[in-house]
């Protein structure tokens, strides 16, 4: 069994990561349930938007378990877990649905790069969020150097991942990481996505996708989708499926 599960309460999704013993650390299972999750989210039409939560007040995630890679042989570790990690929090980036990280406790490595990817954040008052991996003799690998740069300050994101410090919740804030300090990260982070909810969800999924294309998140991805949404309403592709299907020439009315 995977410690990382999908609840789904109407037109919320959660997903709660649940080793609280080992402070949520990542592990291949719990990456590999990411993706499977994911790829749930988007089949379910009643969804607005995801929540990413975490079991316990100490840590949201400290990073990925030690125990999982730091025995495998350096191409095993290149190839396949630096990749893996990598593309199941690029899904989990590349959702449809807004996507809110509820940051209860301390964010470090893998924790970090994965409150990184979700479009809002609220952290609590005590938490704090880190790059430790140079202090184990790695680097960032799930994008802790790339898709964080475009989040934090470089002198700050520098400080972070050369020097090892920890970045406040009250600095996290002022520089706009996060949109919310709060006691009860969870609870702010249900009422953002009961307000999105309220929202249209067309709307807002192309206005993620516009904001994902402008940040430089999937680009080719993003306005392939933009584009293939547009024509795919129109009098031009109904023709064109029509006159296929009919195996005849297409007279295409231009609207």
């Amino acid at each position: 069994m995977s410690n990382l599960h999908l609840k789904i309460h109407g037109s919320i999704a959660e997903l709660r990561l649940d080793n609280p013993a080992k402070l949520n650390a990542l592990t291949v299972q719990m990456l590999d349930a990411l993706e499977a999750h994911c790829r749930t989210i988007e089949k379910n039409s009643e969804i607005r938007a995801v929540i990413l939560a975490a079991e316990g007040d100490r840590a949201f995630c400290v990073g990925a378990d030690i125990n999982a890679w730091a025995d495998l042989p350096p191409g095993d570790f290149a190839r396949h877990w630096v990749r893996d990690g990598h593309r199941a929090i690029d899904r989990l980036a590349q959702l449809s649905l807004p996507t809110i990280a509820a940051i209860s406790g301390h964010a470090f490595g893998g924790g970090l790069e994965l409150a990184t990817a979700c479009d809002l954040r609220v952290i609590a008052p005590n938490a704090t969020l880190a790059l430790p991996e140079t202090g184990v003799g790695i680097v960032p690998g799930w994008s802790g150097s790339q898709r964080l740069s475009k989040h934090l300050p470089p002198a700050m994101l520098r400080e972070m991942a050369l020097l090892g410090r920890r970045l406040s919740a009250d600095r996290a804030f002022q520089v706009g990481y996060v949109n919310a300090v709060s006691d009860d990260p969870r609870a702010t982070a249900l009422e953002m996505a009961h307000e999105i909810s309220g929202k249209s969800p067309r709307a807002t999924e192309v206005t993620k996708y516009m904001i994902q294309a402008a940040l430089g998140e999937d680009t080719n991805a993003m306005i392939e989708a933009l584009g293939g949404g547009m024509i795919f309403g129109t009098e031009d592709k109904a023709e064109g499926v029509a006159a296929f299907r009919e195996k005849r020439k297409p007279k295409f009315p231009g609207k």
